[in-house]
């Protein structure tokens, strides 16, 4: 699935603070405190001198808040890179896991403050221990990195990553109505090790080291209590989440995530996102404020895809692939109009991936996108192994991407250069308050 088509951070910026830019800089402070920035814009590094003032005001102003009423990295300005883990939960012991999320959540602030994990972690702790923090971010930005989490099924009991439905932390009660396994669809080759999960870790950043960094970290600090299930990395995000930010453009060539909600698009945030407290149950409550997050790895058989000529690519998108506007239309932004017609039928065609994704044939459904282009290098075959790692957040998967997705699987004519490999679904809490950490409110 591609569509449908889609800022201001999760957290309103305190007066003065300054808006993170597109522009990622790495900030190395010599002895006589001049740093050497490095853009990573293009690919390009551009090298020049600057003072540690200007350093200073360089981190700051690429720093997204942690703490704040929704957790960031959902309708956060999204950033170009991202790295992507699923955790199984491998201890039994509750007091094990919350002790984990606690030194996850301070490890987790730091690091979106461009710090070391703990203080001194990458290089003070002395000769002869090892360090607390892997240390590859060092000289580096926080690069508006943001880390977001949430629960799977598995963790409150029977699901597809815990066949024997066993209830290891007491949290049945607790698990949120809509949590529930995605259902398999038409075509569909899930591959069990990429998918599914106890905990789901985004790290979203405008430096890719940045964002393997945080992962690599909290997985390590995990040891004994979660192991990695599966990981994805993603460049190029394929959807904006701001209205000052340009629309992508996905491995098909096409621009991606035009029609999608942005951030101060506060009713529709409200109607599509957020969870509202007559959503769950008592129990479930904690999860008033939060979303979901659907995660499906989607690899698109670019080599086909590349041989089909235009036109017929824009058939089966609905969308010239120029300027992104709708068959029949002017501008990328112009309202797809499904009547329009050449007098051999309609112009979008009644299998287009457009039509079919529209909320307007989809009972008005909508849905917050957040996905990434990826390239895993070749198969066995010489064939590029690469696609889009779709990201969604909603407030229920089960009456929004579901109904979606059943549309497009078995009606959509892109549907033949695609195949889904990797599912996963997610509970993702409201944010933090300081002093909170991730999971609070379900442990307590």
């Amino acid at each position: 699935m591609i569509e449908p088509e889609g800022g201001a951070t999760d957290q309103t910026p305190s007066p003065g603070t300054e808006h993170r830019t597109g522009v990622t800089r790495r900030v190395v402070l010599g002895a006589a405190g001049v740093g050497v920035v490095a853009a990573a814009a293009a690919g390009g590094v551009a090298v020049g001198r600057s003072t540690a003032a200007e350093s200073a005001a360089d981190v700051r102003a690429h720093i997204v808040p942690f703490y704040g009423r929704r957790q960031a990295g959902i309708i956060t300005e999204a950033q170009d890179r991202l790295h992507f883990a699923s955790f199984d939960v491998i201890t039994d012991d509750r007091d094990e896991l919350i002790d984990m999320l606690k030194r996850w959540t301070a490890a987790a602030e730091r690091m979106t403050r461009g710090l070391d994990t703990v203080e001194g972690g990458a290089l003070g702790l002395g000769d002869y221990t090892p360090p607390a923090d892997t240390g590859e971010a060092l000289g580096l930005s926080a690069a508006s990195l943001t880390l977001t989490i949430g629960f799977g099924p598995g963790l409150f009991g029977p699901s597809a990553a815990n066949p024997t439905g066993v209830d290891r932390f007491g949290l049945a009660d607790r698990k949120p109505a809509a949590l529930q396994d995605l259902p398999a669809f038409v075509a569909d080759a899930i591959e069990r090790p990429r998918s599914f999960g106890d905990i789901g870790v985004q790290a979203c950043s405008d430096d890719p080291q940045v964002a393997v960094h945080a992962i690599r970290n909290l997985a390590r600090m995990g040891f004994g209590v979660v192991s990695v299930r599966w990981s994805q990395l993603g460049f190029g995000r394929t959807s904006s989440t701001t209205t000052t930010q340009t629309t992508p453009r996905n491995m098909f060539g096409f621009k991606d995530g035009t029609s999608n909600i942005k951030a101060d698009d506060t009713a529709a945030l409200d109607q599509h996102v957020w969870v509202a407290g007559s959503d769950n149950p008592p129990g479930a409550q904690w999860m008033t404020g939060g979303t979901y997050l659907v995660a499906r790895r989607i690899r698109m058989d670019v080599e086909p895809w590349d041989r089909a000529m235009l036109l017929e690519q824009e058939q089966i998108v609905g969308r010239f692939k120029g300027n992104g506007a709708p068959l029949g239309k002017v501008d990328e932004f112009d309202d797809p109009d499904f009547n329009i017609g050449d007098g051999t039928g309609p112009l979008i065609a009644r299998n287009a991936h457009v039509r079919l994704a529209h909320p307007d044939n989809l009972g008005g459904v909508r849905i917050l996108r957040r996905g990434y282009n990826f390239t895993d290098g070749s198969d066995g075959f010489g064939h590029l192994d690469a696609g889009l790692f779709f990201i969604a957040y909603c407030r229920d998967a089960h009456t929004q991407f579901v109904p979606m997705q059943r549309a497009l699987a078995s009606k959509d004519a892109m549907m033949e250069y695609l195949m889904h490999t990797g599912t996963a679904l997610f509970a993702c809490p409201p944010g933090l308050q300081e002093g909170e950490y991730w999971g609070q409110h379900l442990f307590t």
